[in-house]
């Protein structure tokens, strides 16, 4: 029997419910702070805009060493009537290995019941099928220093005119969180953004924050760094900060304020960075006299 998008939804709430009993720590569920409480709304009102898709995050313990693999789950308004759109990442795993592990994951959700909720069947599935992976892995490792999988640090240097605007820079901090990118992003004019990690989401994150019409943006550098280890341990940030500094001008119609340079090479030098203010702004900074 063909459900509606309200019944679909309904279904969804009930299934983050059953997740959050079995997943009850701080950091095993994640999922935005205003998306159930959207579809909460809407639900009363049926009538209003369709709230965005619902998309969170599982962390998965594999095996007695308690491996993370984090389960990513996007669900379209009408699951379960068709098929989430789910995906499970681990640092322990190659990018071979997990593109196998997601390829066989799909195949099994794909093989159950339509209409079916299989959320829970998927991290159980996580559980129960990804050591196989993970010890394939550790061979490889140990059967030639040949087959290891060299790891690209990647950090992008980013320029732009101005950040001023709320919900663009909600959108460039989710991105960053989404895609497991550390740096900051600094409000102001001009606005400066850094990312850092692994080379393509990096290059996604700066493909979905300058679409579809962000003009005065630039990035200005990009740096490559190459280890055979975790790139975590070349990371300059340790998150994604959100970087302010006293500025001057006012907070009027116009937005023109400006940030401290002064304060702003400070950050960059502890940072290892403060060669980037003369990329960034073609002038060498000086730090001033406290």
């Amino acid at each position: 029997m063909a459900l509606t998008v309200k019944e679909c939804l309904e279904l969804q709430l009930l299934e983050v419910e059953m997740l959050l009993s079995m997943f009850p720590k701080r950091g095993e569920f994640s999922v935005d702070a205003d998306a159930v409480p959207s579809i909460q709304r809407y639900l009363k009102d049926a009538d209003g805009a369709l709230p965005p898709q619902l998309e969170y995050r599982i962390a998965v313990e594999v095996g007695e060493a308690k491996v993370k693999v984090e389960l990513q789950v996007l669900l379209p308004h009408m699951y379960p009537q068709v098929a989430p759109q789910l995906f499970a990442r681990s640092d322990a795993l190659h990018r071979q290995q997990q593109l196998q592990l997601n390829t066989r994951l799909a195949s099994h959700i794909g093989s159950l019941d339509s209409g079916d909720l299989c959320v829970c069947e998927a991290v159980q599935w996580v559980k129960d099928n990804t050591l196989p992976f993970l010890e394939n892995c550790k061979a490889s490792e140990c059967a030639s220093k040949e087959v290891r999988v060299k790891e690209m640090l990647h950090r992008m240097w980013i320029y732009s005119h101005h950040i001023y605007r709320q919900e663009l820079r909600k959108k460039i901090f989710d991105c960053a969180k989404k895609l497991n990118l550390t740096g900051f992003c600094l409000t102001g004019k001009p606005g400066v953004i850094c990312v850092e990690g692994l080379r393509e989401n990096c290059e996604e994150f700066w493909r979905v924050i300058r679409y579809p019409n962000w003009k005065h943006i630039s990035c200005k550098h990009v740096e490559n760094i190459e280890t055979e280890g975790s790139i975590d341990n070349l990371r300059l940030f340790h998150s994604f900060e959100d970087l302010q500094f006293q500025a001057h001008g006012d907070y009027g119609l116009r937005n023109d304020y400006h940030m401290d340079l002064g304060q702003f090479l400070e950050f960059l030098k502890q940072h290892q960075s403060g060669h980037i203010f003369q990329i960034l702004f073609g002038v060498e900074g000086k730090l001033s006299d406290n």
